[in-house]
C-alpha cells in the first residue's frame, strides 16, 4: 500500500479505531508480559518512541511502565486523537521510512502491528530508520502478522490492505541492517482472528 492510501484510510477511521481498540490489551496477557519486558530492558537509558502509534494506547502503557515515550503516527486523526486521549504525551506525524528523529536518540522503539501495511520493497528502508534512531544497546520489539510461507502474503485487512510476513524473513532483514535477534515468538490465533503474530525483539550493538 502507499503511504498516502493508508494514511486516507485509517484517517477515515481514527475515531472508530480508537473507540474499537481502547481496552484491547486488557484481553491480551502474552501482548502486555512482551511490552512489559521491553519496558524493562529500555526503563532509564532515555526516549522511547512508538512507531505507528495511532490512537496512543501503547504510548501510554509504555509511559505507565515508567518510559519517556512518545508516538508517531502517518495519519493526522490519528495524532489528533492521540493527543486529544493523552494530552500530557508527546505525539508527531511521520513517516517510518524517513523519521525525523536524531542518529542514535532512542533507547527504544516499538513497531507493534505498524508494518503490515507497508508496500515490501519500502520494509527494508523501515528497518535502516528503526536502526540509525536507535542508541547503540537499544531494543526494538516489532509485532507483525505472522505467515508460514517463504514470502509476504497479502491479507485483506478491515483497514486496508496488508501484509503477513514471515519470522524468519523479519529476522534476516533486521540483520542485514545490524540488528540482533534477542528473542521470538509466534501466538497462534485466537478464535477472532485469522492469523498468527510474530513478534521479534531486536537490539543494536554497541
Amino acid at each position: 500500500m502507499t503511504e498516502t492510501a493508508t494514511r486516507d484510510a485509517y484517517d477515515a477511521v481514527a475515531a472508530l479505531y480508537a473507540d474499537t481498540f481502547r481496552h484491547a490489551l486488557d484481553d491480551m496477557p502474552l501482548d502486555r508480559a512482551l511490552l512489559t519486558a521491553f519496558a524493562d530492558l529500555v526503563r532509564g537509558r532515555g526516549p522511547v518512541a512508538d512507531l505507528g502509534c495511532g490512537p496512543g494506547r501503547l504510548t501510554a502503557f509504555l509511559h505507565s511502565a515508567g518510559l519517556d515515550a512518545s508516538g508517531i503516527d502517518l495519519s493526522p486523526a490519528m495524532i489528533a486523537q492521540a493527543r486529544a486521549e493523552h494530552p500530557h504525551l508527546r505525539f508527531a506525524e511521520g513517516t517510518m521510512t524517513a523519521l525525523d528523529l536524531p542518529d542514535g536518540g532512542l533507547a527504544g522503539a516499538l513497531a507493534y502491528y505498524s508494518i503490515i501495511h507497508m508496500d515490501p520493497a519500502d520494509l527494508p528502508r523501515a528497518f535502516a530508520e528503526f536502526h540509525r534512531v536507535l542508541a547503540p544497546g537499544g531494543h526494538l520489539l516489532v509485532a507483525f502478522l505472522a505467515s508460514d510461507g517463504p514470502e509476504p502474503e497479502p491479507y485483506d485487512h478491515k483497514v486496508i490492505g496488508a501484509h503477513s510476513w514471515p519470522i524468519d524473513h523479519i529476522a534476516g532483514l533486521s540483520g542485514r541492517t545490524g540488528l540482533t535477534e534477542v528473542a521470538r515468538l509466534l501466538r497462534r490465533p485466537d478464535e477472532n482472528e485469522r492469523l498468527p503474530g510474530g513478534y521479534l525483539l531486536l537490539r543494536k550493538g554497541g
